[in-house]
């Protein structure tokens, strides 16, 4: 099966079908069919089409005099899958164009496109590279999302738009010593102690002696960490790597659980509830459970609660290979209660997750403006029926992987009126995490910070008590 014509179907799947990439990818049988490295460049394929849909679709514009019918949707995707590799991944435009035309002749669907596909990317190949070089910050976004970044966070918005166009670092949250566990696996430290694999556009930024400076000066690169890093450049875990290591699985340290992936982000609302020894936490909506990892790894005796059985799978058995333990239950969090109250509790809530658009591009073309008010009412439904669940005097931590200012601080302004008040984090108590601190204490990490080490995901984390 031609890895062009997966790419497409896969593409059709998201835009045409509002299926979730992770979900197309199972379901997609041309993928299915694909193994080992045509497998890896169909699916780096389709994330690129989709981390510059808004860009790519800008350049083929101007070539076509109007718009494929509804019904080409074999063609159009192709026609974008081979845009994408010219503009995007640099593939050479003989190749790029010649065996994309040839996928829209073996594909009866879009066979009577190929000669216009062909004419197109011709044109792409020779004038498109200007034309996207020119379209305006947040051409590869959604206008109404963008719209909304702008609002709310100013000049921010360009840089945040421009983080989301690179290939993210994968980051590993270790049970110990993530400084060895670094050097054993040729990454870096990032500032709050997160070890991370940096892609290969990165990795070969500057000398060791450079980036050891920039990590000193900048608070980038651990200092006391060695500056090589590893090429690791595939779209998704647990793609294929480039060298030929294989995915996560393939690398030291996995089989025996000494670590998990998770953003360097979203490790840090586990680390608000603090020194967690021996203390009973929930964990709410936690599939597929890096949280619930990092928490039991500190110490707690772990309730990890979440509605979705096949996610809690996923959940049950990161903890086997960890060999750490919490009591998992598959149970809704706005009807869950357990027989006695909890010393802490960390909610996660589902959200729009455009705080993950970087490692998920899929999620900006699913969502739409109504999915923000549907889930802020989530929210706060989830945040009140929680109280029910901790001690007098006990914390909450509440956060989000969403930039919408509804998810995060709207919530808070709603539930400082509900009976809770905030306990504000202050700085220096999560290392390396001063610089997310909003003047409230809050944390808001934004993913154009640290763009010298590959950013981070937006997360909002806030932490609260109830009077």
């Amino acid at each position: 099966m031609n890895a062009r014509v997966a790419a497409a179907e896969l593409l059709i799947a998201v835009l045409d079908r509002g299926r979730a990439l992770e979900d197309a990818l199972v379901e997609t049988q041309s993928f299915r069919a694909l193994e080992g490295r045509d497998r890896a460049f169909a699916r780096a394929l389709v994330t690129a089409a989709l981390r510059r849909l808004g860009g790519v679709n800008a350049v083929i514009s101007r070539f076509l005099e109007r718009p494929l019918p509804e019904s080409a949707q074999h063609a159009r995707a192709l026609l974008h899958i081979g845009a994408t590799q010219l503009l995007v991944l640099g593939t050479p435009p003989h190749a790029a164009v010649g065996e994309t035309v040839e996928a829209a002749n073996a594909l009866r669907q879009a066979r009577g496109f190929a000669k216009l596909i062909n004419a197109v990317l011709r044109r792409v190949a020779r004038e498109g590279a200007a034309i996207l070089e020119s379209l305006p910050p947040g051409a590869d976004l959604p206008s109404w999302l963008y719209t909304r970044w702008r609002a709310a966070y100013g000049e921010e918005a360009p840089r945040m738009a421009q983080a989301l166009l690179q290939e993210p670092p994968l980051d590993l949250t270790v049970k110990h010593d993530a400084a060895e566990w670094a050097r054993k696996l040729d990454g870096v430290l990032t500032p709050t102690g997160s070890v991370r694999l940096l892609p290969f556009s990165l990795a070969e930024k500057g000398s060791g002696d450079e980036r050891r400076k920039h990590a000193r000066n900048d608070g980038g690169l651990s200092a006391a960490e060695p500056a090589t890093t590893r090429q690791l450049n595939a779209p998704h875990p647990p793609a294929p790597s480039p060298q030929g290591r294989g995915g996560v699985e393939h690398l030291p340290g996995f089989s025996e659980g000494a670590w998990w992936v998770q953003d360097a982000a979203a490790a840090l609302p586990a680390r608000a509830l603090g020194d967690v020894r021996g203390k009973r936490v929930l964990d709410l909506c936690a599939a597929p459970g890096g949280k619930t990892l990092q928490l039991a790894a500190a110490g707690a005796h772990v309730t990890a609660v979440d509605k979705s059985e096949s996610r809690l799978k996923r959940l049950r058995e990161n903890l086997a290979r960890t060999q750490l333990a919490a009591e998992v239950v598959c149970a809704d969090a706005l009807e869950f209660r357990a027989a006695e109250q909890f010393d802490a509790v960390l909610l996660d809530a589902p959200c729009t997750s455009t705080g993950t658009l970087r490692r998920h591009p899929d999620v900006a073309w699913l969502r739409r403006p109504s999915d923000i008010r549907a889930l802020a009412e989530l929210q706060g439904q989830l945040l009140q029926a929680a109280a029910a669940q901790l001690k007098p005097g006990a914390p909450l931590v509440y956060a989000v992987c969403s930039l919408e200012p509804e998810e995060g601080p709207g919530i808070v302004a709603q539930a400082l009126t509900q009976g809770w008040r905030r306990d504000p984090i202050r700085q220096g108590e999560i290392p390396g995490a001063d610089d997310f601190l909003t003047p409230d204490g809050d944390l808001r990490t934004l993913p154009s910070r640290w763009p010298d080490i590959g950013g981070l995901d937006g997360f909002y984390v806030v932490r609260l008590l109830r009077h």
